[in-house]
C-alpha cells in the first residue's frame, strides 16, 4: 500500500466539498421540484408571510353602517349624515349624526352606543364621540355631532360589516336644571 497519501487525503475533501455543495443546494431544487413538477406551492418564509399579511390588512375594506333614533319621551329628530362607509382597518375615520330639538325648550339629552355584532364591538374603537358627554340642544336647535373611530385590524376576517347604532335619551335631571326646574335638594339641618 505504497500509494501517495496525499491524494487520498485531497479526495477525501473534494468528496466532503461537493456532499456539503449538493445538499446545501437541495433545498432550491426541492422546492423547484416541488412547484414546477408536481405543482405543490411550499410556504414562504416568515418576513415574506409578515410582509403578505400586511399587505392584505392594508387592502381589506370593511363596510360600517350608521343608524340612530331617540327615544319616544325626547323630542327630537337624530340621524346619521351618511348611511355607510367602507374603512381600511387601522386608519381614523369620522362620521357625523344631525341632530334638531323640536321642541320650545332647552333639553339635554344622553346618547347610548351599540355595536353590531356584538363580536366585533371589541375592535370598534370611538376616539371622540358626542356620546362620551350629555349633549345640550337649544328650542329648535340644530347640530351636527361627530364621532371619530377607528376598527382594529385584528377584526375576524369573516366579520364584513359592522353597525354603528345610537339611541338618545332625555336626561331628565340636567334638563330640569337647564331650565331652572330642578327641586332643590332637602338641608340636612332643615327641621320637619
Amino acid at each position: 500500500m505504497s500509494g501517495n497519501p496525499g491524494f487520498g487525503i485531497g479526495k477525501m475533501v473534494a468528496v466532503a466539498i461537493g456532499a456539503f455543495a449538493f445538499t446545501f443546494a437541495l433545498v432550491p431544487l426541492y422546492r423547484i421540484a416541488c412547484e414546477k413538477v408536481f405543482g405543490i406551492r411550499l410556504e414562504r418564509t416568515a418576513a415574506q408571510g409578515v410582509s403578505d399579511a400586511k399587505a392584505a390588512a392594508a387592502k381589506r375594506v370593511v363596510t360600517v353602517q350608521f343608524d340612530g333614533g331617540v327615544n319616544s319621551k325626547l323630542p327630537w329628530e337624530f340621524s346619521p349624515n351618511r348611511v355607510t362607509m367602507q374603512v381600511v382597518p387601522g386608519e381614523q375615520y369620522e362620521a357625523t349624526y344631525h341632530a334638531r330639538n323640536t321642541s320650545d325648550r332647552t333639553i339635554v339629552g344622553s346618547a347610548v352606543p351599540s355595536v353590531a355584532p356584538a363580536r366585533a364591538s371589541g375592535f370598534f374603537n370611538k376616539t371622540e364621540c358626542f356620546c362620551f358627554t350629555a349633549q345640550t340642544l337649544k328650542a329648535g336647535e340644530v347640530r351636527d355631532m361627530p364621532v371619530r373611530f377607528i376598527v382594529d385590524p385584528n377584526l375576524p376576517e369573516d366579520v364584513k360589516t359592522i353597525t354603528l347604532s345610537y339611541t338618545f335619551f332625555k336626561n331628565d335631571a340636567l334638563t330640569a336644571q337647564q331650565q331652572g326646574t330642578a327641586k332643590p335638594a332637602a338641608s340636612p339641618l332643615s327641621s320637619p
